[in-house]
């Protein structure tokens, strides 16, 4: 293979250099790009080959991909050191760049096109994801696919008031506002955010703030295709060789369909509606149309009854206004045994959403290029194993990317407001099951897993709410749309998911068909979608005003706290003592290296015993404290009675009774309970004991050398144990 010169292009990104290089590696791509930011580094590639038969969309697919190598790591698992399922965390990725990238691309384009963007080095502070967006944009820009960019993308976090663009990793968690924007010269692709109910005016600055800041690497990537890119494919629209009168005759009876399926009112149009009518015309017409062609006639003719409707004559399918929101019911409590449960419908759209509540060691450890870490908050959407929600047959699987990115944008959007671990030490999965679905079923769920959290006692900060707005748009004017249907989705041009509180924002996810959208349309969705959260949560607090109680089959778990350098001590030689303490109480015990200790069960008593012998290991005995005791052990100087879990003192035979006692057993017997005085604690926590009390006291004795202490060993290391959790270690 002939070497290709090697072209590069850099700009100060933020005080960190960003670097854009093509011509050296992967030279048979259709096009490379090698990135580096800091010492982070992606090489994103494009492909395309010619389509053999037409799939029925544009078949664009993006593969974000991390290695474990690029963080300098080599897999914990034992016997599969090889990369296999992508973390759910790439493969949000993959869909975000894809969400940002796919509108610039001719739909009619009759190639099949692959991106991949591949993290070869990761650094820990430079973003790979933000990174990947700005490889992926190059890479298609100097590619011969036709591509309506350049595009940039850049994120900004709000920290204490004040915005900050390109923030680094380890300023994530400080942030209130976490926003991703990839934008052209004019207009915005698209938009991700996570925030700690931030108010929507706030928002919309950062997205125009990340807008500007955008223009940099729009102007680094069309310098640098002007050098390196390659010509772009030709190609010419199909249908044009279809005979003026078969077309007209089509086009009739394709509107015949659709108005009829609108105005269907026993099967309302559902997101097979439109597969359903294309694949009768597809029979009818075999022999005249190519699949390909009648989907573009079908298309073109249902955006413009939508165009016309919404546009031209200010109505709606459904009759509602353009800010109306369909009829909501909700019903709370619905399963006996789960620890929350709710429905939320709205119209046509039906979630039920199920929350269960755990110990903190049934948290999620996460593992990839960045190391492992845990998560305390699940939630996960299931729509694609149930066809039945939109009167479909199919095989089911495991969940497609359509179903993480869902689950995904719900958990986002709840995140922060679930309690923090002093406050609730619990972990919690929701489960999300969309039962019926004319579109929004992702926000949808989100309200029902507001309402099941809430039903399961987990003390959110603010109820949640969200809601999807679309958009109908021609060169002179745009309207946007709340709480869209199905057909206003598919046919529609954007998808404008936002989530928050009375108080904010909590997520946003944006994408659109057209080339992007302006500020003008962005702002008046925010707008609408404050209002139509706000009215939603008054639903919500209608149906469940205040967090309800925790379920009788939830697992309760209560708090003590012992000194970090007690760890130890609680866990004994592996395990030890505290495996000691689960066998004897049947409570799960977890705990954290800053010594919060978490005591679990469904049955109170055995979290009281549990608390009780934890407290009473690194009780501080005190000499001339009483306790009642049991009589462990004897010996022949004297007797060994626990006065705390735990915690055993000697009574020497000369503390028994006022007079001589030869043989212990002639004044107690083991199990017997006595009652004793601390006479000693030495240095090493021996504890002297005596039974004589008043004027039976002996004080030349009182103080001789004593025995006892903790009858079970100190030291190990490990913070997990359970029942079922043995000696695994919770980083």
């Amino acid at each position: 293979m002939k070497q290709q010169k090697t072209i590069t292009r850099e700009l100060d990104l933020n005080g960190r250099k960003l670097t854009l290089e093509t011509g050296y590696l992967a030279q048979a791509a259709d096009a490379a790009v090698l990135a580096t930011w800091g010492e982070t580094v992606i090489l994103a590639t494009v492909a395309a080959k010619p389509l053999a038969s037409d799939p029925g969309y544009f078949p664009l697919s993006v593969e974000y991909v991390e290695k474990y190598y690029a963080g300098g790591r080599i897999t914990a698992q034992k016997f599969i050191k090889r990369e296999t399922r992508p973390p759910e965390d790439a493969i949000l990725a993959g869909r975000a760049i894809d969400r940002a990238i796919r509108p610039l691309f001719p739909h009619d384009f009759p190639y099949e096109v692959q991106l991949i963007v591949n993290v070869l080095s990761f650094d820990g502070e430079n973003d790979p994801v933000t990174l990947g967006f700005i490889a992926a944009a190059a890479a298609v820009s100097l590619s011969s696919v036709p591509f309506a960019g350049p595009m940039g993308t850049v994120r900004v976090g709000l920290k204490d008031g004040e915005f900050v663009v390109n923030p680094t990793l380890s300023e994530y968690d400080s942030l209130d506002l976490n926003l991703l924007v990839a934008a052209t010269k004019e207009k915005v692709a698209m938009i991700e955010t996570v925030a700690d109910e931030v108010e929507d005016e706030l928002v919309f600055d950062g997205i125009k703030k990340a807008h500007t800041e955008a223009q940099k690497i729009v102007n680094l990537i069309e310098d640098f295709a002007k050098e390196a890119g390659k010509t772009k494919v030709v190609f010419s629209s199909l249908n044009e060789s279809v005979e003026e009168a078969v077309m007209k005759e089509v086009k009739t009876e394709v509107k015949a369909k659709i108005q009829a399926a609108l105005s269907d009112p026993i099967n309302p149009w559902h997101e097979a509606t439109g597969d359903i009518i294309k694949q009768e015309l597809a029979l009818k017409y075999a022999d005249t149309l190519s699949s390909t062609i009648l989907r573009g006639i079908f298309d073109k003719v249902a955006k413009e009854l939508m165009n016309d409707l919404i546009l031209n004559q200010g109505k709606r399918v459904d009759g509602r206004a353009m800010t109306d929101i369909r009829p909501i019911d909700i019903k709370v409590g619905l399963l006996p045994r789960a620890h929350g449960s709710a429905v939320f419908q709205r119209g046509s759209t039906q979630v039920l959403s199920i929350a269960t509540v755990g110990p903190l060691s049934l948290s999620q450890t996460l593992e990839g290029m960045m190391g492992e870490s845990t998560k305390k908050f699940m939630h996960h959407y299931n729509m694609g194993i149930n066809p039945f929600s939109v009167g479909d047959v199919k095989r089911i699987g495991a969940p497609n990317r359509r179903d993480i990115g869902h689950g995904a944008l719900v958990e986002k959007s709840l995140v922060n407001v679930i309690p923090s671990n002093e406050d609730f030490p619990y972990a919690v999965r929701v489960v999300s099951e969309v039962l019926a679905a004319n579109a929004s079923t992702s926000q949808a769920a989100l309200c029902a897993s507001t309402l099941a959290l809430m039903n399961a006692g987990v003390k959110i900060k603010n109820p949640v709410a969200g809601i999807a707005l679309g958009l109908l748009s021609n060169e002179e004017k745009f309207q946007v749309i709340t709480d869209m249907q199905a057909v206003e989705d598919f046919y529609g041009q954007m998808d404008f998911k936002v989530a928050g509180t009375v108080k904010g924002v909590t997520a946003i996810q944006m994408d659109t068909k057209l080339h992007g959208l302006s500020f003008e349309i962005i702002e008046e969705a925010l707008k609408q979608g404050k209002a139509a959260r706000l009215v939603i949560i008054e639903e919500i607090n209608k149906a469940i005003p205040e967090v309800g109680p925790m379920s009788k089959y939830a697992p309760k778990i209560e708090i003590t706290h012992i000194k970090p350098e007690s760890i130890g001590a609680l866990i004994g030689p592996g395990g030890k003592n505290i495996n000691a303490i689960i066998a004897r109480t049947g409570a799960q015990i977890d705990i954290e290296d800053d010594g919060m200790v978490m005591v679990s069960s469904t049955d109170d008593e055995a979290i009281r015993k549990a608390i009780s012998e934890i407290d009473g290991m690194f009780k501080e005995v005190a000499v001339g404290e009483v306790y009642e005791g049991k009589v462990v052990k004897l010996a022949t100087f004297g007797a060994f009675v626990e006065i705390l879990p735990g915690r055993d003192g000697l009574v020497h035979v000369s503390q028994m009774a006022p007079e001589r006692v030869e043989n212990p057993a002639d004044i107690v017997s083991e199990g017997q309970t006595v009652k004793v005085r601390v006479t000693d604690v030495d240095p090493s926590g021996k504890i002297g004991l005596s039974m004589l009390f008043g004027e039976q006291i002996k004080p030349d004795s009182e103080r001789r050398p004593s025995g006892g202490g903790n009858r079970r060993d100190f030291g190990g290391q490990r913070r997990e144990f359970g029942n079922n959790s043995s000696d695994r270690r919770r980083r």
